[in-house]
């Protein structure tokens, strides 16, 4: 069940005059995955084909440990197509996935039934009807993939690669720092890095935004980041160990310190955006005035 937890880091809490507001917290992506359970499904629904199979001659138990094997890889595909489209979404400037998931998932349901089909049937309509209705109905419950980039109208390629690169593997990173706290065995600690993870997300929503942002923004997603996970993971370990309070503390300030950090980074980078934004409006202005006087 999800939590609220307040504090002078939360959106409702309080704050020292002078110091800059705390990120809007974004929920993990792994969070906003919707309709995975349609995946678990169709795994399960594999088992229908795999354990009959046994029982069948030869060709027909191949056919079977096929088609089940099959709709086991159809799941797999289906729930990987989900979270890489809710990634596609999550992100302001995003490339289309590479590889269609969920519509190679489709495909291979509807090989699989094919399979299933051929053995009760043999080669008739009846399998081909399988396979149609089968893809129809993974493409009607898990949709497309992302056919199209985002956000990337008027923005340099070389750019916007750079960007996809350096979020990809800061991303990396944070999902270390989660897996390193699981170690602990502590469900606030846990809550703690998730925090963390949306104060940084806010600094990585902000240079997808403005790719240019990058190069001030690159030592926060590779060496700020870097040192927060290979403290937590040092930390995880000692506290299941010793439930050390200090060395919690002393790890508590630093993604503290860290928060706030990529807040102010955030911030600054924002109004740099602004500035240029004033200059842009400023010397058009001017062009426009002196037009006018010829």
């Amino acid at each position: 069940m999800a939590q609220r937890y307040g504090g002078p880091h939360s959106p409702q809490g309080s704050r020292i005059p002078g110091t800059p507001p705390a990120p809007v917290q974004v929920a993990p992506p792994d969070l906003r995955v919707a309709g995975q359970w349609r995946a678990r499904v169709v795994f399960l629904s594999a088992f229908a084909f795999l354990f009959p199979a046994f029982g069948d001659a030869p060709g027909d138990m191949i056919l079977g440990l096929a088609a089940g094997g099959l709709l086991i890889l159809s799941a797999w595909l289906a729930r990987e197509g989900l979270r890489a489209r809710a990634a596609w979404t999550a992100r302001k400037v995003a490339r289309r996935p590479a590889f269609p998931r969920l519509l190679a998932s489709a495909v291979t349901c509807g090989a699989a039934l094919f399979a299933g089909g051929y053995i009760a049937h043999g080669l008739s309509a009846y399998p081909v009807l399988y396979a149609l209705l089968g893809a129809g109905l993974m493409l009607g419950a898990f949709g497309l993939d992302p056919m199209s980039d985002k956000g990337m109208e008027g923005i340099d390629p070389f750019q916007t690669d750079r960007v996809a690169r350096a979020v990809d593997e800061a991303e990396k990173r944070l999902t270390e720092m989660k897996d390193a706290i699981l170690r602990a065995g502590d469900r606030s600690l846990e809550a703690r890095v998730d925090r963390f993870a949306a104060s940084a997300r806010s600094l990585f929503r902000r240079v997808e935004s403005d790719p240019r942002d990058l190069t001030a923004a690159r030592k926060y997603l590779s060496v700020y980041l870097a040192g927060a996970r290979d403290a937590t993971a040092k930390f995880a370990d000692l506290w299941a160990q010793s439930r050390d309070q200090k060395a919690r503390a002393d790890w508590d300030a630093l993604l503290t310190d860290l928060e706030t950090t990529f807040a102010e980074r955030s911030q600054a980078l924002l109004e740099n955006g602004r500035t240029d934004l004033d200059i842009e409006i400023a010397v058009l202005r001017d062009r426009l005035k002196a037009d006018t006087r010829i």
